[in-house]
């Protein structure tokens, strides 16, 4: 889980399958073909019964989706303009239009080192 400040400000939960995790668990880079990161974020609103019993903001939960559900998939020979890596949004349920999705390709080059991954593993 993350909190995203500024304009977003959100929560995220990034998601990966087994391939990713066994990744992230031996500290492999590059991460291997097969290798599949979600990241789902919603905004979070207070819980008002907690306000009550406190006379505060306090406690905050899940609230609606935010800025769609993005995915990076790992296949080098198939990705090789992108570093291998493949990324994909969907808004409501709907595949994001090409210029909906192209922030994707630009933001990862920060973590380059990372092979291109934001998130880190928490055990």
């Amino acid at each position: 889980m993350a909190h995203e400040e500024g304009n977003l400000n959100d929560r995220r939960a990034i998601l990966a399958n087994d391939v990713a995790i066994k990744a992230y668990r031996e500290g492999k880079l590059p991460f291997p073909d097969g290798t599949i990161v979600a990241r789902l974020a919603c905004s979070y609103v207070p819980l008002e019964e907690r306000e009550k019993a406190f006379g505060r903001l306090q406690s905050f939960v899940a609230g609606p989706p935010k800025n769609g559900v993005q995915f990076m998939v790992k296949d080098s020979r198939k990705y090789a303009s992108t570093g291998g890596w493949g990324f994909a949004q969907f808004n409501d349920g709907k595949p994001a239009d090409e210029a909906g999705a192209q922030h994707l390709l630009f933001l990862p080059r920060a973590v380059k080192a990372r092979d291109f991954v934001f998130a880190r593993y928490a055990p």
